[in-house]
């Protein structure tokens, strides 16, 4: 799901979305006007977890995917290929089977 194609294209992904994210928690040290402080770090912030596809554990996990993939020689699962992703539909289970998972069948 947060896979990539190619490693070199995850690297390059988390180095935008975490330079982005460095940059927008450097943004008070910059010379910039007070009432563009705010605005400038949350379009920074934004911009990074856009790239990192979530949070930087995401992007990691995803990392983990992309490698893995690379070393089994075969695209990542649930990579997006082609500019369409492979997301597989996966079925919520009901309630009655989470309870009947949790608790064991009925005596």
């Amino acid at each position: 799901m947060f896979a990539s194609k190619t490693v070199r294209e995850h690297v390059l992904r988390g180095t935008v979305g975490l330079g982005a994210v460095a940059l927008a928690l450097n943004v008070p040290m910059l010379a910039l006007p007070a009432w563009s402080e705010l605005p400038a770090m949350a379009l920074l912030l934004g911009g990074g977890m856009l790239a990192l596809r979530g949070c930087p554990m995401c992007w990691l996990y995803g990392l983990g995917e992309t490698l893995v993939a690379a070393v089994r020689g075969q695209a990542a699962p649930d990579a997006c290929v082609d500019g369409a992703c492979a997301a597989r539909a996966r079925a919520k289970p009901s309630i009655g089977r989470m309870w009947r998972d949790l608790l064991g069948p009925p005596p």
